[in-house]
């Protein structure tokens, strides 16, 4: 079955992304944070000790079963196929700055939707950023831009990130190898089983309607082509509609759960994001949806991500969460230090250089 044959299957997809993504948010993800494929990969990177940031730590089984559930169905639709070879290090600079700019904002461009969906009208700031991001990464494409071919190779490769993340899953449960936050976003999370099964199913969604976050603005710009946008329509109304039965929907800048009103760094941190993504070639999703089908390419951009997000909280790159004044704390604005600060305009001109002055010195 081809789902992306008309919009009206790549709608009921993103309906049913939109409902696990509700379901995990019910069964105990946190609050406006039900799936974040970039605050997870940060929560595995400290439960792994890669950071010691105490309050996200905890290895998310939803990266496990977004990779797993594309492994699993392009195995079984006969979609598998084993790549690599399409500038790694790039991929990997760019997996870097991808995690960088989503943890400035707080959020990958997922979860930046399922913060519009519940009111953040700072999420919807940070969307300005993401598109101006997307359409100037769209226009190095028009300039030439490319990572170059990627070629077939053994079919064990593709295989390794999966299987490898399956194992890590495993020795968290099983063992006390891993760190586990007490308090805090990590401390959140609904029950294993829960967050894997519909994990599976998502990437496995994901997969066949070739969700892109990144894509979905990217083909509006390049071709004037909506269909994937109706994928990210189908999950912001189901998100909308839960938000608004279950009492979470608050239409404001402040109070919202982990996030900040810095609008210039919530603009500017999902600018690098979108910019990122198209250079590499989809989304933070997009990337573990890839990795999972058999690109190692793709599980090159993801341990980019992995080690962006070690090297966020170590250098404390990473935006912080507004708080409100206590009784022993005065409040917080939150946004990102001078550190975050300039990580972004550095990796606004990498991403510059990247796009632009490479396809020059290749003419």
């Amino acid at each position: 079955m081809n789902v992306c044959s008309s919009k009206k299957t790549l709608l009921f997809s993103g309906v049913i992304l939109g409902v696990i993504a509700a379901l995990l948010a019910y069964f105990g993800n946190p609050k406006n944070m039900a799936i974040c494929v970039a605050c997870f990969i940060r929560d595995s990177a400290g439960a792994m000790k890669l950071h010691q940031a105490p309050i996200v730590q905890y290895f998310r089984p939803e990266i496990v079963g977004f990779a797993g559930g594309s492994f699993l169905i392009a195995i079984a639709t006969k979609e598998y196929r084993s790549t690599a070879g399409s500038s790694p290090m790039i991929r990997f600079l760019l997996g870097i700055i991808m995690m960088i700019g989503s943890l400035v904002f707080l959020g990958c461009p997922l979860r930046m939707v399922l913060r519009m969906a519940a009111g953040d009208l700072n999420a919807y700031v940070a969307l300005v950023g993401f598109v101006l991001g997307v359409a100037t990464g769209s226009l190095a494409l028009k300039k030439g831009f490319s990572l170059g071919r990627a070629y077939e190779t053994k079919a064990a490769s593709g295989a390794v990130l999966p299987i490898v993340l399956g194992g890590l899953l495993i020795l968290s449960v099983t063992t006390s190898l891993f760190a586990a936050s007490t308090e805090g976003p990590g401390s959140m999370h609904a029950p294993i089983l829960v967050s894997l099964l519909g994990a599976l199913l998502f990437g496995a969604v994901a997969q066949k309607s070739r969700t892109c976050f990144a894509g979905s603005i990217r083909d509006i710009v390049l071709m004037k082509n909506f269909d994937l946008l109706t994928i990210i329509a189908g999950l912001f109304v189901v998100m909308l509609l839960y938000n608004a039965v279950t009492g979470n929907f608050v239409l404001s800048f402040t109070g919202q759960p982990v996030a900040h009103s810095m609008h210039v760094w919530n603009l500017l941190g999902m600018y690098v994001v979108g910019f990122a993504a198209v250079l590499a070639g989809g989304c933070p999703l997009r990337q573990l949806v890839l990795a999972g089908q058999g690109s190692s390419d793709s599980a090159v951009t993801f341990l980019g991500m992995l080690v962006g997000a070690a090297v966020c909280h170590n250098f404390n790159l990473a935006g912080a969460a507004a708080k409100a004044a206590t009784e022993t704390e005065a409040a917080a604005a939150g946004g990102p230090a001078l550190p975050g600060k300039i990580a972004v305009i550095g990796c606004i001109a990498v991403l510059l250089f990247l796009g632009f002055c490479k396809r020059k010195k290749q003419e």
